[in-house]
């Protein structure tokens, strides 16, 4: 696939913007100041590669020895240590009301105490608090700090009932976490402040007390917004106070659940410098393993090349069943490191508690020890410049908070279906954010998807004829603009005009069967489908009619138990059972049925199969990196200071859908072509794990090497 600069850059989605202007030798976005080399100097959190926590608990005054502590760290050669403040327990004496010492501090200063070792050993300190959460004794003298229930109760921690819940509209975040932002400063050498549970993770909160009463209807869109204020409001002025310290200080909070996240994820990037996923491990049972990935390209949809990091636990973070202070299993915490490296985040490496941590079970540390030092030779190609992929996934963050698509299973199932089916067709993709379709975003890439994106606006919908005009090709499913950003039903979908078709109905669901589609005709989309009439539609649909004949028609549901009355009554229909046209330069697909999240909920192999000819059907089989192998494998590509790096995942594994990676099952060779500017030349081609050089061809704008075996992860970097 011979391609010039300009199609590489179209195809190089989520550019990093202070890079593109450094290249010109200009003052970067980021705050930096381009080199005689045209390389722009970023700010310190965006330079930093490892970050460490270990995350204090009431005992460890007593329990923590804190050399040990500090050199285990710098041992790591990490960047930054996270020294816990909190607004829960004080580690050090403080003097604000209502911030309860440790029972154990005694007359001693374990924050200062840690401070002072890591800055010795070269390390930037970020203090660590959790306003979420304060003691009964607040409850009498401050009752407006504190959430209530829809009675007027005061809402209690559900593992602890002496600590309650803290409204994020009260004084308690303007006054009394600001009093200790400015104390912990005005004592200690700091580099940065830093949240954790806020803003809440959990989900939109729901809030009683007198200021929440003045606000819209709780987890409506009209809250969210006035959520979304707030949120907002509260980062610039904690990132405010942050910078009353040092002009290079900043504030950054916790953030994560991926396209679940509770902050409107692309406003709250206008505001931040440091996005941190609090993304810990695989929680709930049947998690897939790549939930690190997926998070990251959250993250580096909306930061755009600002400083992204992810928190992997060492502890047992198993979701049902808990176990803080033992270690998982070296694989699983493996995989975890080998996502947040591979998709663009920093690993932040995290242990709960002294005494477990540096006394009771220490295997945890020869983990993080080992990954680290890994890490530290190779740090160079992990200066990343832009992701290389040429497909969009359009991420809903509104359908995800306030849509409930018929029948079981939320939205998160479309994602997950899509995103099993794009790595089994080992595509290369990057999320997009519903509210970042603009052409300087969109326009990078040959094809958007948007899984049952049910809430879009006018103006997005307008955006996304825009993009198929300019000649971008698109796949929908399902209830995808059948309602608008506040939840107004449509008459038609939104988008109904790009791809042809009108509503015929209400929503039609299963009867024991799900939907069948019967092949009318052939098309690409079918590749693959041999010997059979029907393949799987879906359990839901949306009955719609478009002119022409279809590709696929409709077999109705009927009934599948008993089997003697498991026959179609009605065997052919002219309902589509997917719709396939072009405009112009433009492939359009739409799926009237849930097609992605019956392919997560069956596992059937069909309907994956089918969303994979689907989406190369769209981008016309052109991909700028292809893999050739055996296995499961998630893929990303970057542009990288140095080159090129593609980095290779391996999720084969029995585990790889639920429980931890017990070890890793190795594949072998993996045959990769990248498509490179015909103007760059490759030098050699380095394996990063395996830390060997690799024979390798370039012919133009091709460049083609095998990697013999992959265990967890490999690396290939091109030197160009």
């Amino acid at each position: 696939m011979e391609i010039d600069r300009r199609q590489f850059l179209v195809m190089s989605g989520a550019v990093v913007q202070g890079s593109v202007l450094a290249s010109l030798g200009a003052r970067t976005l980021l705050g930096g100041i381009a080199d005689s080399s045209g390389r722009a100097e970023p700010p310190w959190h965006q330079q930093i590669r490892r970050i460490g926590q270990l995350n204090f608990n009431e005992r460890d005054p007593v329990e923590l020895d804190i050399e040990a502590w500090a050199d285990y760290w710098a041992g790591l050669s990490v960047d930054a240590v996270l020294v816990s403040v909190t607004g829960i327990l004080a580690f050090y004496p403080t003097q604000v009301p209502f911030h309860r010492r440790s029972k154990f501090l005694g007359d001693r200063d374990l924050f200062g105490a840690c401070a002072a070792a890591a800055k010795k050993r070269g390390m930037k300190v970020i203090a660590r608090m959790s306003p979420d959460l304060n003691w009964e004794e607040a409850l009498k003298p401050h009752p407006e700090w504190f959430m209530r229930d829809a009675s007027g109760g005061f809402l209690p921690h559900a593992e602890e009932p002496r600590l309650y819940r803290t409204c994020t509209f009260s004084s308690y975040f303007t006054e009394y976490v600001p009093a200790i932002m400015r104390e912990v400063q005005a004592r200690y050498d700091v580099d940065g402040l830093f949240t954790n549970a806020w803003p809440p993770l959990d989900g939109l909160p729901v809030c009683y007390c007198d200021e929440c009463r003045k606000l819209a209807t709780p987890k409506s869109p009209e809250y969210w917004g006035q959520f979304n204020e707030r949120v907002a409001y509260l980062w610039r002025f904690y990132d405010k106070i942050a910078k009353e310290k040092k002009p290079e200080n900043l504030f950054f909070a916790n953030l994560g659940g991926g396209i679940r996240a509770t902050p409107n994820l692309r406003r709250l990037a206008e505001v931040c410098e440091w996005f941190n996923c609090d993304n810990q491990g695989r929680g709930g049972e049947g998690a897939p393993i790549w939930g690190a990935a997926q998070q990251g390209r959250v993250a580096t949809a909306v930061m755009k090349g600002r400083t992204v990091t992810n928190v992997t636990g060492a502890w047992s973070t198993c979701g049902a069943v808990r176990w803080r202070n033992v270690a998982k299993s070296r694989a699983e915490a493996e995989i975890w490191m080998d996502q947040t490296a591979a998709s663009g985040m920093t690993i932040w490496y995290h242990w709960v508690g002294a005494q477990s941590g540096l006394g009771e079970d220490r295997r945890w540390q020869q983990i993080g020890r080992r990954y680290m030092d890994w890490l530290k030779r190779h740090d160079l190609h992990f200066e990343r410049r832009r992701t290389v992929a040429n497909v969009g996934v359009v991420m809903g963050q509104r359908s995800h908070l306030f849509y409930t698509p018929p029948g079981e299973g939320g939205m998160q199932q479309f994602t997950d279906g899509l995103y099993y089916a794009l790595l089994e067709g080992r595509f290369l993709f990057d999320f997009v954010h519903e509210d970042d379709l603009g052409p300087e975003t969109v326009g990078r890439y040959s094809a958007l998807l948007l899984p049952n994106i049910a809430w879009l606006s006018d103006a997005q919908c307008r955006q996304l004829r825009d993009y198929v005009a300019a000649g971008g090709s698109l796949m929908a499913s399902f209830e995808t603009a059948m309602f608008d950003e506040n939840g107004r039903r449509r008459e038609n979908p939104g988008l109904a005009d790009i791809f042809g078709i009108e509503s015929a109905g209400p929503v039609a669901g299963p009867n024991g069967n799900g939907f069948y589609a019967r092949i009318e005709r052939p098309h690409e989309i079918l590749a693959g489908f041999d010997d059979t009439g029907w393949i799987p539609g879906g359990a839901y649909r949306l009955p719609v009619r478009a002119a022409g004949q279809p590709v696929l028609s409709v077999v109705p549901a009927y009934t599948a138990y008993p089997p003697e009355l498991s026959y179609a009554p009605v065997s052919r229909t002219d309902e589509p059972a997917v719709i396939v046209r072009e405009s112009g330069g433009s492939r359009l697909v739409y799926f009237p049925g849930d097609l992605e999240r019956s392919a997560w909920r069956s596992g059937h192999t069909d309907l994956s199969r089918l969303i994979q000819n689907s989406v190369a059907w769209l981008i016309r089989g052109k991909q700028p990196v292809t893999v050739e192998g055996e296995g499961v494998i998630e893929c990303f590509a970057w542009e990288t200071w140095s080159g090129f790096a593609v980095h290779l995942l391996n999720y084969t594994n029995p585990n790889m859908h639920r429980g931890w990676l017990r070890r890793h099952y190795p594949i072998g060779e993996q045959k990769v072509r990248m498509a490179i500017p015909p103007d760059r030349r490759v030098a050699r081609v380095e394996l990063l794990r395996a830390e060997r050089d690799i024979p390798f061809r370039q012919d133009g704008g091709t460049v083609e090497f095998t990697i013999p075996r992959i265990a967890d992860y490999e690396v290939a970097a091109l030197y160009a």
